[in-house]
């Protein structure tokens, strides 16, 4: 069986007619064999169920995704487990257990169930609770930049790596999962700091880097704080400050937020990165370059 996951630096991405990138994991007597990560093509929304189809793809695992396109997977006979979030490696492993459970979403091997849902308001909204992901997202500030150069810049590389904040706090680790994360140098699936640091590497060779904000999820962004009326969004009046969510724009795409502020007739969302803002550090090990 093949299982492919929308991917993004390690996390699920969340718009599966932009995901640039799957990560497709080969199983076997219920266990994980192997895995790679293979490129979209720029194939995109009912024409990547066909890239599937052509991959062998049994079982889908994705984030939003339109109508259109899970006809597109129905036809090609590939199983849909929609709505998930976190990373790709943990998604796996949890749908092989029959206990996947990310952004409101349970999924097992023969059913799908949509989790809690807040509703709809007029805006076309709903929000669901959700588990926080690790350091997931691409670009941060360095959209726009100057294109990243090295002689692994366009091959697929693998690395083991430590995430820690500026007071040692350690945020994330492929060490800990005991799998080194694998990804395309320079294809955008990173941070630009991280994409910027391995492209030159070689193979064994382990550096210890620090990011700013800008080389990493960039600046909190204003426009990303919005409020909105309770009463438009039933059952967001059990949500509590400081919780995450995710709320559903007008596409179906899911995407996360945390409660900054709430009142008796308003709620606050915040839809900046959870690491924009901060200085982050990285040990990075080379593994492997294919």
């Amino acid at each position: 069986m093949k299982i492919a996951v929308t991917y993004d630096n390690g996390e699920i991405f969340q718009h599966f007619g932009k995901t640039e990138s799957f990560k497709v994991y080969e199983v076997e007597d219920n266990k994980v064999v192997s895995s790679e990560v293979i490129g979209s093509n720029g194939t995109g929304h009912g024409a990547l169920a066909g890239l599937l189809a052509e991959q062998g793809v049994n079982v889908l695992i994705c984030g939003g995704i339109g109508g259109g396109a899970q006809t597109a997977l129905t036809e090609a006979g590939i199983e849909l487990c929609a709505g998930a979030q976190g990373n790709t490696d943990q998604a796996v492993e949890s749908y092989l257990k029959g206990e996947l459970v990310s952004s409101g979403a349970n999924c097992d091997h023969h059913h799908h169930e949509e989790g809690h849902s807040c509703g709809d308001h007029e805006e076309g909204h709903s929000c669901g609770d959700h588990e926080d992901g690790g350091c997931g997202g691409s670009c941060g500030g360095g959209c726009g930049e100057p294109q990243i150069t090295g002689r692994n810049v366009g091959k697929t590389c693998r690395t083991h790596y430590k995430g820690t904040f500026n007071d040692g706090t350690q945020f994330d680790s492929s060490y800990d999962r005991g799998e080194p994360l694998e990804f395309v140098c320079g294809a955008g699936q990173m941070i630009r700091g991280f994409d910027a640091a391995v492209a030159d590497m070689e193979v064994g060779q382990v550096v210890d880097i620090h990011l700013m904000p800008e080389e990493a999820y960039g600046m909190p962004n204003p426009d990303a704080i919005f409020t909105l009326e309770i009463a438009q969004l039933p059952g967001s009046e059990e949500l509590e400050v400081g919780q995450g969510v995710y709320l559903t724009n007008q596409f179906g795409q899911p995407f996360p937020v945390k409660v900054a502020a709430k009142d008796e007739k308003t709620i606050t969302f915040d839809a900046n990165h959870e690491m924009a803002g901060k200085e982050l550090n990285f040990k990075i090990e080379l593994v492997e370059v294919k």
